[in-house]
């Protein structure tokens, strides 16, 4: 089963990700809540629409907008509306 494992600590963990261009996206009850920060970023991919990230704080270390997500993805990326995906050291282990 994937999860996502950042400083120790397991942030998500689902057999119901979906993979987009390599990257597991969690639905959003599969992730650890307590261990997302919003974040003001937002980059914009030309087909999936506009992300938005989160940082993670996990034993009162910060990894800066290391989780995004599609709010509102484009119709060819609907699947994964809300859906979290990691980076920036976070280890995927499937």
């Amino acid at each position: 089963m994937p999860r996502a494992v950042w400083n120790g600590a397991v942030i998500a963990e689902s057999d119901r990700t979906i993979v987009v261009e390599g990257n597991h996206y969690f639905p959003p009850d599969a992730v650890k809540q307590e261990y997302l920060q919003s974040s003001e970023t937002h980059t914009i991919c030309g087909w999936k629409g506009q992300a938005s990230y989160y940082n993670l704080v996990v034993n009162e270390q910060t990894n800066r907008d290391a989780a995004w997500y599609y709010p509102q993805p484009k119709d060819a990326a609907g699947q994964i509306a809300g859906y979290i995906a990691f980076w920036r050291g976070v280890n995927i282990e499937a």
